[in-house]
């Protein structure tokens, strides 16, 4: 006599995946660069300036270029401030309720897990 099968019960249980989340880059730490205004009244005096500082190497640009320049500038910054909004959606969803952290406007972690 053959035995009579057990009955099997099957569950599913939802088992979460915690999700690595990457730290936030640092801050933008951007130096300030000197400018000069440069014109025919002062265009000797500037002239001995660069001789004495940078060997009479200098840059120069139009009104325009630096209005462009500006403008580059500013579609960086839309940029990246977006981007920062669509990093931190993600890790607001993507945490458990448990875990939630905070993140302050220089793009750190209150909870004291990155550097």
């Amino acid at each position: 006599m053959t035995p009579k099968p057990r009955e099997v019960e099957i569950k599913t249980v939802e088992i979460r995946t915690p999700i690595q989340q990457p730290l936030m880059p640092r801050p933008i730490d951007m130096k300030e660069p000197h400018w000069y205004v440069v014109s025919e009244a002062n265009l000797e005096e500037f002239m001995e300036r660069i001789r004495n500082e940078s060997n009479g190497t200098f840059f120069a640009m139009t009104p325009g270029d630096y209005e462009l320049m500006a403008y580059n500038l500013q579609e960086i910054k839309r940029f990246v401030r977006e981007t920062r909004e669509v990093i931190i959606y993600y890790r607001t969803v993507t945490l458990d309720d448990e875990t939630q952290e905070e993140v302050t406007d220089d793009g750190r972690s209150t909870t004291g897990t990155e550097e």
